[in-house]
């Protein structure tokens, strides 16, 4: 269980540095000596989401970074991120984030505060709302 962990990790690294270059499954599978199959079954158990949707979390979030922090177009976010389709980049922008690219960006910059805290502030949850004040 630990060495498929590790591979596990060791694919999610290969998400987090290449996201912007478009990424197969099967080369993520070879990277975490899974079969395909095995590969999304595993890392869906592991990390709560599929493969392609960590890959399209990830460059969302750097895309709502670039929107807030920039002054480029909705459109030059999203292939520098690595979407290939505008059309595609604003669903799942709007799917995951709650709102449009454009709605995002006119809430304005961001202030100047701890990275760990914009981070955990800004990132967006695939996983339902957020629990209430208090909640564990």
């Amino acid at each position: 269980m630990e060495d498929t962990n590790r591979r596990l990790l060791r694919a999610r690294d290969a998400i987090d540095r290449r996201y912007r270059e478009p990424l197969a499954v099967e080369h993520l599978a070879s990277v975490a000596c899974l079969s395909r199959a095995a590969f999304i079954r595993s890392f869906a158990a592991t990390f709560g989401e599929t493969p392609h949707r960590y890959l399209q979390r990830r460059r969302i979030e750097r895309a709502m970074y670039l929107l807030r922090t920039t002054d480029r177009s909705v459109t030059d976010v999203c292939m520098e991120v690595g979407f290939s389709s505008l059309g595609t980049f604003s669903r799942t922008f709007t799917e995951i984030v709650g709102e449009s690219p454009s709605r995002f960006r006119g809430r304005g910059r961001v202030d100047d505060v701890p990275s760990w805290f914009v981070g955990r502030w800004t990132r967006p949850s695939t996983f339902g709302e957020a629990p209430e004040r208090g909640d564990p």
